[in-house]
């Protein structure tokens, strides 16, 4: 599978170089967690980063190719939904992640993923949900 064309950018220049900043790398990292469907936060903490830096990243002269690349792939995620339904992609009702396959350092494609730390957040969502309503059915009596 060829490289998504929100991964194909030129990242934003940066006047000094940091290890732990807005490397190309993690700009492209960051790119590729928002085309699996993150949101901004998620993809911001998957790669070490605030979401803060991200948007004065997109905002700052030059990163005309970043903005692009950001919206280009929150579009591509827009249609993940889509293959989350298709027929074969079902895991008992578990929702499935786009993950990016590398090798050698380079994208060569996408795998379909079970999504099992959505369900187990649902859960324990619904766990949470539960021992309120007993809770408060304790206090009325």
């Amino acid at each position: 599978m060829d490289t998504p064309d929100f991964l194909v950018f030129t990242p934003v220049p940066s006047k000094r170089r940091r290890a732990d900043g807005w490397t190309p790398d993690a700009q492209r990292r960051f790119v590729a967690e928002l085309g699996r469907g993150a949101s901004v936060s998620e993809a911001a903490r998957a790669v070490h980063l605030s979401r803060q830096t991200a948007h004065a990243l997109r905002s700052r002269s030059g990163g005309e190719g970043f903005a692009a690349a950001w919206d280009a792939a929150q579009a591509f995620a827009r249609t993940l939904p889509r293959l989350k339904n298709a027929p074969g992609t079902s895991f008992g009702g578990v929702d499935t992640l786009l993950v990016p396959r590398t090798y050698r350092g380079r994208l060569i494609g996408f795998a379909l993923r079970p999504d099992y730390q959505h369900a187990n957040r649902q859960l324990f969502r619904l766990d949470r949900l539960c021992e309120k309503g007993r809770a408060g059915s304790g206090d009325a009596r």
